[in-house]
C-alpha cells in the first residue's frame, strides 16, 4: 500500500480495514491480529493499535484481553 503523506498511516489503514468488514471480507468474529496487518502494511506494532483503538472506539471492531481483537456483529454487513 502507498501511504499519502499528508494522513497518518494509522487512518489510512483503519480505512481499508472498515472496508475489509463492510465487504464481508473480515466476517464477524474474524480476528484482527495486530501482528500480520503490521506485517501486511510494514508499520510497526503502535500503528496498529492507534488502528484498532479507533476501530474499537467506532464499535466495529472488539478487543479481549488474552484472545484478541475480533470484528464485531453488525446490521450493515452484506448476507453471505
Amino acid at each position: 500500500m502507498e501511504f499519502d503523506p499528508r494522513r497518518p498511516k494509522w487512518q489510512q489503514i483503519a480505512d481499508v480495514i472498515r472496508t475489509r468488514i463492510k465487504t464481508g471480507e473480515y466476517p464477524p468474529h474474524f480476528l484482527i491480529s495486530e501482528v500480520q496487518l503490521a506485517r501486511e502494511f510494514s508499520v510497526n506494532r503502535d500503528t496498529m493499535r492507534k488502528t484498532t483503538k479507533a476501530l474499537r472506539e467506532e464499535g466495529l471492531i472488539s478487543t479481549t484481553s488474552g484472545m484478541g481483537s475480533f470484528v464485531e456483529e453488525r446490521g450493515d454487513r452484506p448476507k453471505q
